[in-house]
């Protein structure tokens, strides 16, 4: 056999694949980072795509969304309303019935008005007990925002007094309260009794 046709023997081929797994093993991390790079940018370029039917599906519930988003804040405002508008009829019940109690309770205070300028002794304990009470009244009636109408010598105010006679006199001017026969009382700005009156001119 020549030269040029003879095999490598056992031991020379060892040492050739061993430089064979060398060369490969050094080779092996650069390999893996390139292989990891080319992943991640697979991954940052990785996109997802609708099909029509999905897409039709999103735009839906967004408008379902938005009319929920509206129904809400209308419900709120229709709620804040109701509330604001329930308040003020409870006050306005609470007032009504608050006026119609304190005027029943007026014809009590005429007898007592009545009582205190009709003329006797004004050192009668009788006659000072009846002033006390008086003010008393006075006193409880104002702390519950009771307040008289002004009525002598102002003009004469239709919506305030009642007048059940005129007289001409040069002394007041034309449509002046020249007498109070019974006094007016208002709550707040609400008349609960107007003031009957005679008027001059």
């Amino acid at each position: 056999m020549s030269e040029e046709t003879k095999q490598p023997t056992a031991e020379e081929q060892e040492p050739q694949q061993a430089e064979n797994t060398e060369e490969q093993t050094a080779q092996t991390p650069e390999t893996e980072e390139k292989s990891k790079g080319g992943k991640k940018k697979k991954e940052k370029e990785k996109t997802y795509t609708l099909t029509q039917q999905q897409m039709e599906a999103a735009e839906l519930a967004a408008k379902q969304l938005e009319s929920v988003k509206d129904q809400f804040v209308r419900l709120t405002a229709e709620y804040d309303n109701y509330r604001k508008r329930t308040t003020k009829e409870k006050d306005a019940l609470y007032q009504d019935a608050k006026a119609d109690t304190i005027k029943a309770f007026l014809a009590v205070y005429d007898n007592l008005e009545r009582a205190v300028a009709a003329p006797g002794d004004e050192e009668s304990p009788h006659k000072k007990g009846l002033e006390m009470i008086f003010h008393q009244y006075q006193d409880i009636l104002k702390n519950l925002g009771v307040t008289e109408i002004e009525a002598q010598g102002q003009p004469f105010d239709p919506e305030k007094h009642n007048a059940v006679m005129h007289i001409e006199d040069e002394t007041y001017g034309e449509s002046v309260v020249a007498q109070v026969f019974q006094a007016g009382f208002m709550l707040g700005d609400k008349v609960i009794r107007h003031a009957i009156v005679q008027v001059a001119n």
